[in-house]
């Protein structure tokens, strides 16, 4: 199938030398062309230019059955990556959002059997055609906001049978859905009831039984960990990770939500493809994290819902750090996989400019997730995932408008959604 998308108001995010990620200073570059064409062969990016330049989209597209797309007043935008999601889980928690208002922390509604132990409980009563089911209705629902793909964690299992279960969810979602879709497991997200006072049996567990069931059923990309206060120790986590690296499995670390947790330095000890959340992050954090090749990952729906501070964005990106942003959709701390609003966030929360909050939701944000040499930004051979908007006047509109979908059009993989 080939589609050719003519008069674009603005072709947003345009590299004729791809990179893998854009960090510091550079996340303020933004290329775009005004009045542009693109043209897609297949399920990749075939060519793009100005409509000024007739020849080359004649040539382009000779002899070629093509469907046709006018954009006039319309932007074009590579679909976001949302490198950091749990949307497999089995029923809201609206009652803890009740707790929350009334003062209740994070914490303490995780000792009272809420948070994610109350969502464990829900996903092992739940069969893997309900949770595929509902699963499904989100991802739809993202897809119609603009993202092209995705990672889900695991993580509400706590046990082995169920944390498979969850991964095999996730599997299948892989080969029905047309998101790109990335797998981590991740066991280490809380510590079961049962094993209250005896964590290091549980650790041993994931290290010794769930790890190489996970690796030998191939169910995940990724190992994560939450490496924070009341959660997992900065030992703890160095164990596992290194038995997820055994088996082939790049870390990803849940760190710096709750307090200054070491999750930072552990996660770049063991070049952890992205951490996650950084809420507390300082100079030795930014330091360690300058050092690697991990993404800083940030969060900021979490963050909103919990009201927790806000990561030090300015600190990050003036020091010369790259950024990435996801949803963390999950029932429990960010129920949203809305990445138009994790954009505005970006902008209002962090104080980011739109050129560098639409570089953490799209190239940045696919490194975090491993996918940027495929998706990301429109670039020639790179997969066809992107979306035309409704009339827009500027590309600022974007994080501007919050409380409106902006997407009118999404083709993935180089097909018309």
């Amino acid at each position: 199938m080939a589609i050719l998308i003519i008069n674009i108001k603005e072709l947003v995010q345009v590299e004729d030398k791809p990179v893998l990620l854009r960090k510091g200073k550079e996340m303020s570059e933004l290329k775009t062309i005004k009045n542009a064409w693109l043209f897609i062969e297949d399920d990749k990016i075939a060519a793009f230019g100005e409509m000024d330049n007739q020849a080359l989209l004649n040539k382009v597209t000779e002899n070629k059955n093509f469907t046709e797309i006018d954009a006039s007043s319309k932007m074009v935008f590579p679909s976001f990556c949302d490198s950091h999601t749990h949307l497999v889980y089995a029923g809201s928690r609206e009652i803890e959002y009740i707790d929350k208002i009334k003062g209740l922390s994070y914490e303490e509604i995780a000792k009272r059997g809420g948070g994610i132990l109350n969502s464990s409980a829900r996903l092992h009563a739940a069969s893997e055609e309900q949770l595929i089911e509902s699963a499904m209705e989100r991802l739809n629902e993202i897809i119609s906001l603009g993202t092209g793909s995705v990672e889900i964690k695991s993580g509400y299992g706590l046990n082995t049978d169920d944390e498979l279960k969850m991964l095999r969810v996730i599997k299948k979602l892989k080969e029905i859905s047309p998101l790109t879709i990335k797998s981590t497991f991740l066991g280490a997200h809380a510590v079961p009831l049962e094993y209250k006072g005896r964590q290091s049996e549980y650790v041993d567990m994931i290290i010794n039984e769930m790890i190489p069931m996970v690796a030998a059923e191939d169910l995940a990309d990724y190992i994560d960990v939450f490496c924070d206060k009341g959660f997992f120790t900065v030992e703890e986590t160095d164990k596992m990770l290194m038995a997820g690296m055994k088996h082939g499995l790049r870390p990803k670390i849940h760190a710096n939500e709750l307090d200054y947790s070491g999750g930072i330095q552990v996660g770049v000890k063991y070049n952890a493809l992205s951490v996650d959340h950084l809420e507390y992050t300082g100079d030795a954090e930014i330091e360690c994290l300058l050092k690697s090749e991990t993404m800083p990952t940030l969060l900021p729906g979490a963050a909103f819902f919990l009201g927790m501070p806000y990561a030090p964005v300015r600190n990050m990106i003036n020091a010369g750090l790259p950024v990435a942003m996801a949803s963390d959709f999950n029932p429990g701390s960010s129920p949203s996989g809305n990445m138009q609003l994790i954009l505005s966030m970006g902008c209002i929360k962090y104080r980011m400019t739109p050129e560098e909050a639409i570089n953490a939701v799209t190239i940045n944000s696919a490194y975090a997730m491993g996918v940027s040499e495929e998706l990301g930004s429109i670039a020639v051979g790179k997969i066809a995932n992107l979306f035309i908007t409704k009339p827009i006047s500027t590309y600022e509109f974007m994080p501007y408008a919050y409380g409106s979908n902006k997407v009118e059009t999404v083709i993935l993989n180089g097909k018309l959604i």
